[in-house]
């Protein structure tokens, strides 16, 4: 019994996901299932291949729907759930069971775990921390903005190198070690902290280059980092920053698409008045209400800094 498990790939709350879900499915659905994952990036044009969908059983976690007769497993919390209105109407008419959506999840991980607890009757004690620290990431539930940009915690130094290094059999390796292991064990083991230094280098001299780059008006903190090289950054670097900012927009690049994310300031000192989801879908984009991202082609840079302006020019206040 095969299971291909398609996954949010380099984003902490999906790899969670990913550990939540193989777990669950191995212990309540098919005990000797062989698991094959395959994390996915939001891109332009087409997310995925639905080749990829290629097993006895597949899911996708934390990632918009596919509206294919092979896909047997979903779970999703983005408001930006799928790509078409008919891919909607797909999901609704499906009888199966097995596919669940609830934007007000704050991670897909504790959603997963919610329902396999509920519904299928699965024990996901052992995964607490693992949930505890996902709903706390997806969901920018830091005490301080310090918290997450310091990464004192072992989860959040884990979380660091999920999104930064590129070795996708690493990562799938931390998934395998995450269904069976601690969390704190698997964030403290001796490869995850090898290349844990070499990020935070990274991290501590994207700090310095959002300190220089970005500038602050309105409730708004803007930068680019495309001429810096940066593929992206800490989301809550520019609240460290500027304490005051409601809002955040940044222009990023690298080998596979050029990126704006657009967040809000969870420590804001005035309430959050946009649906960034709804801002973020008006350019092809998507995400939650507080946090999206759009994705354009590589060589749209330019593309990408008048949409940009567009986007400081809504949300100033």
């Amino acid at each position: 019994m095969k299971l291909r498990l398609l996954y949010h790939g380099h984003c902490f709350d999906g790899v969670a996901s990913a550990a939540t879900f193989t777990r669950f499915y191995k212990e309540r659905i098919h005990p000797g299932a062989e698991v094959s994952y395959q994390g996915l990036l939001h891109r332009p044009g087409n997310l995925f291949d639905v080749g990829l969908l290629d097993g006895d059983e597949n899911a996708i976690v934390d990632f918009k729907y596919a509206p294919s007769e092979k896909l047997t497993w979903w779970f999703d919390h983005h408001e930006s759930a799928f790509l078409t209105p008919a891919d909607e109407t797909h999901f609704k008419n499906d009888k199966s069971g097995q596919k669940f959506l609830d934007f007000t999840r704050k991670s897909c991980t504790e959603f997963i775990a919610d329902v396999a607890r509920t519904q299928f009757g699965f024990d996901d004690t052992p995964l607490a921390s693992l949930i505890h620290w996902a709903h706390i990431i997806d969901g920018a539930l830091y005490e301080s903005p310090a918290q997450c940009v310091e990464l004192k915690e072992p989860a959040l130094q884990l979380m660091q190198v999920i999104e930064a290094d590129p070795d996708d059999k690493f990562v799938e390796q931390v998934i395998r070690e995450l269904t069976v292991k601690p969390l704190d064990e698997v964030a403290t083991s001796e490869e995850v902290q090898r290349r844990f230094q070499p990020i935070l280098k990274q991290h501590l001299e994207t700090l310095e280059a959002v300190r220089r780059k970005a500038v602050f008006a309105n409730g708004v903190v803007q930068f680019d980092l495309v001429d810096e090289g940066y593929e992206g950054f800490n989301k809550f670097i520019p609240y460290y920053l500027f304490a005051e900012a409601s809002y955040t927009v940044a222009l990023t690049r690298g080998p596979q698409r050029t990126k704006i994310s657009v967040g809000s300031n969870p420590w804001a000192p005035r309430p959050r008045t946009h649906n960034i989801a709804k801002i973020c879908e008006r350019y092809g984009g998507g995400g939650h209400a507080v946090v999206g991202a759009i994705s354009l082609k590589p060589e749209e840079v330019e593309k990408g800094r008048e949409v940009m302006k567009e986007i400081v020019a809504e949300l100033s206040m």
